[in-house]
């Protein structure tokens, strides 16, 4: 079975076509309105289901830590930017309600690729995204946030001094 290519009088029309089409894309791009985000002046909140910014560690209405040390997390982080040093709970001042705790949790945000693995790991929900996104760090040190920085939460958008000077 051969294929018949179409007359000749019907090319140079589709060609021409074509090229119409892909100019008219052109143009209609060229003088559309810009959108321009003045993004340290005016700050647009993140869709309420986004969460594609910082870790946070939780806690139970108690006090106690939701993390038991388990190290899921760490084994689900394709970038291994997760570090977890469980330990055996004190059964006199227990740190979370289970047998083990955190004893060392730390997350290299220079590694780290917001992929959220780690959250879907985690069993007790003790680890999750939140919407915070203004991160920046001026050395590799800062860029390493403990347990503590970790259990803390975000502050509100905005408020962030890095973000503040360029106003």
């Amino acid at each position: 079975m051969s294929v018949t290519p179409p007359p000749p009088a019907d090319r140079p029309i589709a060609g021409w076509w074509a090229i119409v089409k892909g100019l008219g894309t052109v143009f209609k791009q060229t003088f559309r309105a810009d959108n321009t985000e003045q993004y340290p002046k005016e700050i647009a909140a993140p869709p309420e289901r986004a969460h594609t910014g910082r870790h946070r560690l939780n806690r139970h209405e108690n006090g106690l830590e939701k993390c038991i040390g388990c190290e899921l997390c760490a084994y689900a982080c394709p970038a291994d930017a997760i570090w977890v040093e469980g330990e055996d709970n004190d059964p006199d001042e227990p740190v979370s309600p289970g047998e083990r705790y955190a004893k060392d949790y730390q997350i290299n945000y220079l590694r780290c690729i917001m992929c959220g693995l780690c959250v879907e790991a985690c069993p007790t929900r003790a680890l999750t995204l939140t919407s915070y996104y203004e991160m920046a760090f001026t050395s590799r040190e800062e860029a390493v946030w403990t347990k503590e920085q970790l259990l803390e939460p975000p502050p509100t958008l905005g408020t962030d001094p890095v973000t503040r000077e360029g106003r």
